[in-house]
């Protein structure tokens, strides 16, 4: 006969639980079999039958753990381990499974298994939770086969309509809508309708700040919001011999001066202020001709709206004193923003707490990419987790990190988790 424990001594007992890290890597492993590339990485492109093999995986391993399946008409797929309190929104983690071309074993798939060896651990451990537990994987977060990026996540949140996503076509004039009714995951449920208490997202950073301090846990605090520009400066097009310097109307020496504004501005607002020049075109481009345009991109990113509006405010500045001291027209235009998105005072403190618990170093990050768990902060409580990966390299076939720091990542999950959807019981 078994015998229950009450919810004051399980939450004591709880304290040593600890995931099966073989089990996860073996997990991640298994799933990055599934459009492996000969480079030891992923492709595995958001509603190709190979996305549909790797759905059918990981649902038929929620099956397995006992998790009733819910999709949402956008492919978003819910799994569900049920609570003593049913009525209770649930409390979800997270991420998705679909790769970029050239892409890594761990981006996504890690917040996706990881969020799986919690509910795997929970029922080894006959541990009842008072809210219900479920893990999610999201529709079209890397957008590498079909934009906008974070599709399912944002069709959930409302950012873009369902009928927006359905009409979306990949380079061959493919849809959405086709293409998720062909591999079969198109369901019946509202997106935005399923009910979320709070959200976590386990990711690895993408980035190289938790390895290079030997941080074995980043508590997110934000992702950057992010706005994009194309300016074009015009100048003139003239013979490069001929035409003395004092005399050129040169775009092109013009733009690298703003080029470096850019960057001036972007450490003008550190921490956390981020600015990139990323592409560059030059008319007519030919060696011997004095440039009379210049189009490049600006990529301005920061913790909040306010720091990034203050941006904004610099760099138009910069741009109406450069044209009035070089007599030459430049034009900025917006071209994309998104939002930042803070995460929520409880759900960090969660995640602090669990790897202060755990033993485990951890520092505040921020986030310089984006994740589903942006939408899914305008919709309920939503904290992140970040481990180390070897370099700051992803969306790169030679992505990595060590069956350690997945466990180490998977445990925090397990414990933030816990704390937010309560042990009601634990049954030995």
């Amino acid at each position: 006969m078994s015998e229950t424990i009450s919810a004051p001594n399980a939450v004591v007992a709880t304290g040593d639980l600890r995931i099966n890290g073989q089990r996860l890597w073996q997990s991640l492993m298994d799933l990055a079999q599934i459009g492996a590339t000969p480079k030891g990485g992923c492709c595995r492109l958001t509603l190709t039958d190979l996305d549909r093999q790797g759905r059918d995986l990981v649902v038929g391993w929620g099956k397995a753990a006992g998790l009733s399946v819910e999709i949402d008409q956008i492919g978003n797929v819910f799994m569900r381990r049920a609570g003593r309190n049913n009525s209770l929104p649930p409390i979800v983690a997270g991420s998705h499974i679909d790769t970029q071309p050239t892409g890594g074993k761990f981006d996504g798939n890690f917040g996706v298994l990881s969020a799986l060896e919690v509910i795997r651990t929970l029922n080894d451990n006959a541990i009842e939770t008072d809210a219900p537990v479920e893990m999610v994987f999201w529709t079209n977060e890397e957008g590498s086969r079909f934009v906008p990026v974070m599709m399912g996540s944002g069709v959930f949140a409302g950012i873009f309509t369902l009928e927006q996503a359905y009409a979306a076509t990949d380079t061959a004039g493919k849809t959405v809508y086709d293409e998720l009714r062909k591999i079969g995951y198109a369901g019946e449920h509202t997106p935005g309708q399923h009910p979320i208490g709070a959200y976590f997202e386990a990711h690895i950073e993408q980035g190289p700040i938790l390895e290079e301090q030997d941080i074995a846990i980043g508590v997110v605090q934000a992702v950057l919001g992010i706005r994009w520009y194309d300016c074009t400066v015009t100048g003139m097009e003239s013979h490069a011999g001929p035409t003395p310097m004092a005399m050129r109307k040169d775009a092109l020496q013009v733009a690298t001066g703003l080029m470096q504004e850019v960057i001036t501005i972007a450490n003008q607002f550190a921490p956390h202020g981020r600015g990139t020049v990323g592409m560059v075109q030059v008319h007519p481009n030919s060696r011997n001709v004095v440039p009379g345009s210049v189009t490049f991109s600006i990529d301005f990113r920061n913790m909040t709206d306010a720091e990034v509006d203050k941006m904004d405010v610099a760099l138009k500045a910069v741009i109406q004193q450069t044209a009035q001291k070089t007599g030459l027209d430049i034009a900025l235009r917006q071209v994309s923003q998104y939002p930042a998105a803070p995460f929520h005072a409880d759900c960090k403190e969660a995640v602090r707490r669990a790897a202060q618990q755990l033993g485990y170093s951890h520092m505040d990050i921020v986030s310089g990419a984006g994740h589903d768990a942006v939408y899914m902060s305008m919709l309920a409580p939503t904290g992140m987790i970040f481990i180390p990966c070897k370099d700051g390299i992803s969306h790169n076939e030679i992505e990595y990190s060590s069956p350690e720091q997945v466990s180490v990542g998977a445990n925090v999950l397990l414990h933030a988790m816990l704390e937010k959807a309560g042990v009601v019981a634990r049954k030995i």
